[in-house]
């Protein structure tokens, strides 16, 4: 390992010329830090599945991902400031080890002197506006483009990247004035976020190159992060029930958790601004406005039954409207919206057909402590899912369908216990460790929940603890599986809590998601890169090199082991290819399916576009084209899916709900015909039934 560079490298703290309100806060590593990549270190170095030295081969690697992470689509830095970067190439092994992080901090300075930089002269370009007739395009990607050759091409990109900026507002039907107006505010309110990075944001940046170099699906967790995730698994949090927004540079109420504290106290309304906060009556009050939400959060979050105070500028007031305080008592929140959900739905017209029930289960989800301790109600996925299945049964439905389309995953340990609901005993799931042993997960509960017809519905969104499901009760015969091929994760983390390690009484040094084993099917084979082919496909606007796990540049590769010993549960294969025929009979002359097919094959060619024209009447035409599209189909999904050319958060709160409950109103077509498909099995498995 060569020796960190210092010294005279780190005057590349290079100052920007901007203004002193522009200049972006200068960061710098803590000890905390340095002492944290290094226990990270020696945990990747030692028990990582995929083992890798830290030496200059791999630094090299960090390198790269690093400036990749920062500036993806090499819009910031010049070919100058690389060159300028490049002694540390090899030295960020030393770096972590050494526990001296300016190098990676100086790099990130230079990023934010960049954006600062550019955003300022994005903000300048407002003045004059720009000629549509003149033929020139912007590229649709840039990550695989050289970096700018010097300032005066970065420049060019930008003058394009606003020029687009301003045509799709003008598109939108917004005159000049307005469009001057929503886009300085759009760069003044990014310069503003960008002047809010932490020193620990940028100490996750780069360790997460660390970890994302040797395997994709290896991280840091800072000490947000790592809350964050335990909130996730556990689907709780003490707080007082409120969804924050950052709007302009205010903390802005967006939504209301019914029967949360504040909802309760009818003292809080959506819109309301939140600009100071308190911990407790007669405490003083923190000024938060300008805050970043996650720092308002960690102030309003605290212990169960404790009071906190809110200085509230209310919805209707406006900036030096008067203040109201409110007082509310912190409440255990429950997130239902991240929890299992059923509905049932009927194969025929009106009421009429069989009846499907559908489980909705966004992730594999267990409260790892509640069951630790002992709490006979502790929520976890398979406990809601069992729920819900016994429901279902007393609404005597026909068939089920568990949704998993977007569930990236969770708890392996509910992705098995979740699976036992549907198969009698049995293997679920194999994991290989790094030295070679298999072992195998197994559901040993005698019995199921429900043994009727069944479909699992799976996309390319769905990942991990989804596959082993999908998969084991695809191997058993159990389920068809209905949708896209998934993701294609076929590795296992757990997580290294680095204070216990360091046995710290308070948190400081965050965790990794460490992978520690891969897993595969019960038939041997693996899902990693492949993931779960779907019985029956359904049309997909992805692909493996753009999403999933093959588009990972260093993904682990595919393999295969000895089958377990298991039984097969169903007798679907016999009826497999008359379910494929009757669904390609049905989608011939659906509607519905046909727009759905027409949607995905625009959206092939649309990523197929290496460029966008920024000639207005080029632009125009395309625009009417895709907008009588839509209203020919449905007045209400072309107004939700109209382009306006603004962001999150330039549109009006109300606007912002309305347009999102429009969108979740929408016709979900494969649901309706993944119901089709399990009421033709039932259907088709009765009659096989009777023949016998």
């Amino acid at each position: 390992m060569k020796r960190l560079l210092l010294g005279t490298l780190l005057a590349l703290a290079f100052a920007a010329p901007l203004h002193a309100d522009d200049a972006p806060p200068r960061l710098l590593p803590t000890p905390e830090q340095a002492q944290a990549a290094y226990l990270g270190s020696m945990f990747l170095s030692r028990y990582h599945y995929a083992i890798q030295p830290l030496d200059d081969a791999l630094s090299a690697r960090i390198f790269e991902r690093y400036l990749k992470d920062l500036d993806p689509e090499h819009l910031y830095f010049t070919r100058a400031d690389i060159e300028a970067f490049a002694p540390w190439r090899t030295t960020l092994d030393d770096a972590i080890l050494l526990g001296r992080l300016d190098a990676p901090f100086a790099i990130h300075e230079r990023l934010a002197a960049r954006n600062a930089e550019r955003l300022v002269y994005a903000r300048s370009l407002l003045d004059a506006g720009f000629d549509f007739t003149t033929p020139e395009s912007i590229a649709l990607d840039r990550s695989k483009a050289p970096w700018p050759a010097d300032d005066a091409e970065a420049r060019d990109l930008w003058r394009k990247r606003v020029k687009n900026d301003w045509l799709r507002l003008k598109l939108a039907g917004q005159d000049d004035k307005t469009i001057r107006e929503t886009l300085g505010k759009r760069y003044d309110n990014a310069l503003a976020r960008s002047r809010r990075v932490r020193g620990d944001d940028v100490f996750q940046i780069f360790m997460n190159a660390y970890t994302g170099t040797i395997e994709p699906h290896t991280s840091y967790l800072g000490r947000g992060s790592a809350d964050s995730f335990d909130i996730t698994m556990r689907l709780s949090l003490v707080g007082i029930g409120a969804v924050l927004q950052e709007r302009d540079e205010y903390i802005t109420v967006r939504e209301l958790s019914p029967g949360g504290p504040a909802a309760r106290s009818g003292k809080l309304a959506v819109g309301d601004r939140i600009v100071g906060v308190g911990q407790g009556p007669g405490t003083p009050l923190t000024d938060v406005v300008g805050n970043r939400v996650d720092e308002v959060v960690k102030l309003i979050r605290g212990t169960k039954d404790t009071q906190v105070v809110l200085d509230i500028l209310p919805a209707d007031a406006g900036p030096d409207g008067a203040h109201r305080q409110i007082t509310l008592v912190r409440d255990t929140i429950r997130l239902e919206e991240q929890a299992a959900k059923k509905k049932v739905l009927n194969a025929g017209p009106g009421d009429s057909g069989p009846r499907i029930g559908v489980i909705t289960l966004p992730g594999f989800y267990e409260d790892f402590q509640g069951r630790r301790s002992g709490d006979k109600d502790y929520r976890s996925a398979s406990r809601d899912v069992a729920r819900l299945i016994d429901e279902l049964k007393a609404e005597k439905v026909d068939g089920l369908i568990l949704d998993l389309r977007n569930n990236g995953g969770g708890s392996l340990r509910e992705a098995v216990e979740l699976t036992g609901l549907f198969i009698d005993t049995g293997p679920v799931v194999q994991q290989r460790r790094a030295d070679g042993k298999i072992e195998v997960e197994s559901d040993e509960k005698a019995g199921t929940a429900w043994d009727g017809p069944m479909a699992v519905m799976i996309n390319r969104g769905s990942a991990s603890a989804s596959e082993i499901l999908a998969a084991a009760l695809q191997d058993y015969g159990r389920a068809v599986i209905v949708g896209e091929t998934s993701f294609g994760k076929g590795t296992v983390q757990s997580l290294i809590n680095l204070d216990q390690i360091a046995r710290n009484d308070t948190p400081r040094y965050g965790e990794l998601k460490m992978t520690i084993a891969q897993f595969f099917r019960v038939n041997g084979g693996t899902t990693q890169l492949r993931g779960v082919t779907p019985d029956i496909r359904f049309p997909s606007a992805f692909d493996d090199a753009e999403f999933g796990e093959a588009a990972f540049d260093n993904a682990l590769p595919w393999r295969q082991i000895p089958a377990a010993r298991f039984t097969p549960a169903g007798t679907l294969g016999p009826i497999l290819p008359e379910l494929q025929r009757r669904h390609d009979a049905r989608i011939r002359n659906d509607k519905a399916f046909k727009e759905l097919q027409e949607d995905v094959a625009e959206a092939l060619r649309l990523k197929a576009l290496r460029s966008l024209s920024l000639v207005e009447a080029e632009r125009r035409k395309e625009k009417d084209a895709r907008e009588a599209r839509l209203r020919s189909r449905n007045t209400q999904d072309a107004a939700a899916l109209r382009d306006d050319g603004l962001q999150s958060g330039e549109r009006s709160l109300k606007a912002e709900i309305d347009s999102e409950k429009a969108l979740k109103g929408r016709k979900d077509t494969p649901l309706d015909e993944a119901v089709h498909i399990v009421a033709d099995a039932a259907t088709l498995q009765t009659a096989k039934q009777a023949s016998r």
